[in-house]
C-alpha cells in the first residue's frame, strides 16, 4: 500500500505561487527529492506515483477548488485501497505566523474549507495534517484575499526554508509515525 500525500490548494496559474498552495509546494519538494513518474489525471486529482527515501508514494492534488477537497480525497482512498487514517494531508494554516508548522494527527478543521471537505467526505477527523503558517492579514484585511494572494518579497525570501521543513516533516511521519514527527517538528526549529 502506498503512501498518500495530498496537498491542498487550488487549480489554475493564478493560484499557483499564493499562500493556499502551500500544499502543493511542498509536494513539488518531495517530487525532487525522489523519483516519480509523471503526473496523471486519477478521478478528480493529478497524481505521481514514486519513491521517497525508499517508501512508495503517491502525491496528490485535488483539481477542485479546495472547499470541494474531499470529493477528490474520497476517490482517491478509494482507487488506492489507502485508508484516511493513513494519509497525509499538507496545507496552509492561517491561524500560525509564517513558518510555523505542527504536525496533527486528528482534530476539528480549525476553519480551514479543504480540512473540512476532507473530514466530511471521508467521515472522520482521524488523519495527518501537517500545516503550514502563512499568517494572518494585518487590520481588517479580508484572510480570504489573504490566502489567495501571493508572498511578498520577505516572504518569499524565507519561503524555501520553509517548504524544505515541511516536506522534512512529510518524510519523517512516513519513516517513524505521526507521534515522533511531532516531538521533532512541533516546536520551532533552532536557529
Amino acid at each position: 500500500m502506498p503512501q498518500l500525500v495530498i496537498g491542498l490548494g487550488n487549480p489554475g496559474g493564478e493560484y499557483a505561487r499564493t499562500r493556499h498552495n502551500v500544499g502543493w509546494m511542498v509536494l513539488d519538494e518531495l517530487e525532487r527529492r525522489g523519483r516519480f513518474g509523471r503526473s496523471h489525471k486519477q478521478g478528480l486529482a493529478r497524481v505521481r506515483e514514486g519513491t521517497l527515501d525508499g517508501v512508495d508514494v503517491v502525491t496528490a492534488r485535488p483539481t477542485t477548488y479546495m472547499n470541494s477537497s474531499g470529493r477528490a480525497g474520497n476517490q482517491l482512498t478509494d482507487h488506492y485501497s489507502v485508508s484516511p487514517h493513513d494519509v497525509i494531508v499538507v496545507h496552509d494554516e492561517a491561524d500560525f505566523p509564517l513558518g510555523k508548522l505542527q504536525i496533527k494527527v486528528s482534530g476539528r478543521s480549525a476553519g480551514h474549507r479543504g480540512v473540512q471537505s476532507l473530514m466530511d467526505s471521508w467521515r472522520t477527523q482521524d488523519f495527518v495534517r501537517v500545516r503550514i503558517g502563512v499568517g494572518r492579514p494585518e487590520g481588517s484585511s479580508d484572510l480570504v484575499d489573504h490566502v489567495l494572494e501571493t508572498f511578498d518579497r520577505d516572504e518569499r525570501e524565507r519561503l524555501p526554508a520553509i517548504i524544505g521543513r515541511a516536506a522534512d516533516a512529510v518524510v519523517a511521519v512516513m519513516r517513524e509515525g505521526a507521534e515522533p514527527a511531532m516531538t521533532q517538528f512541533n516546536r520551532p526549529p533552532m536557529a
